[in-house]
């Protein structure tokens, strides 16, 4: 089993975190094999264990939040599978717009048309 976090990922969030007032695109995604939870990760604050990003966990409520990697980790162990790192997932949107997305949709969506016009309702409230 791979772990969650892999090094250079964990540089890359370590670094995102550090500017926290910039909207970042996620550069992780875990999730559940046999299940709908989801999450979106695009900083870890320093202390390496406080992950922000937009979360899913099948309710149809996503939201952006924080969430403990020392949690995750439990949470997998005791799954039948364990949680996954999906390899092939590159964010492509800030995680503001995976939010909107996930916020019409009722769940984290990576349907290239529902993340432009997410990025377009995003852009239409931001102050210029």
């Amino acid at each position: 089993m791979l772990p969650l976090i892999d090094k250079a990922t964990r540089e890359l969030l370590l670094a995102n975190g550090c500017e926290p007032e910039r909207d970042h695109r996620p550069v992780l995604k875990l999730f559940n094999p046999a299940g709908p939870a989801t999450w979106l990760v695009c900083a870890m604050e320093t202390n390496g264990d406080t992950l922000y990003g937009l979360c899913d966990l099948g309710f149809a409520e996503p939201e952006l939040g924080y969430v403990s990697l020392e949690e995750l980790r439990e949470v997998s162990a005791g799954l039948a599978i364990g949680l996954e790192r999906d390899l092939s997932f590159r964010g492509k949107h800030p995680i503001s717009a995976y939010a909107e997305a996930a916020r019409v949709a009722g769940r984290i969506v990576e349907d290239t048309d529902a993340l432009r016009a997410a990025m377009g309702r995003v852009s239409s409230r931001s102050p210029r």
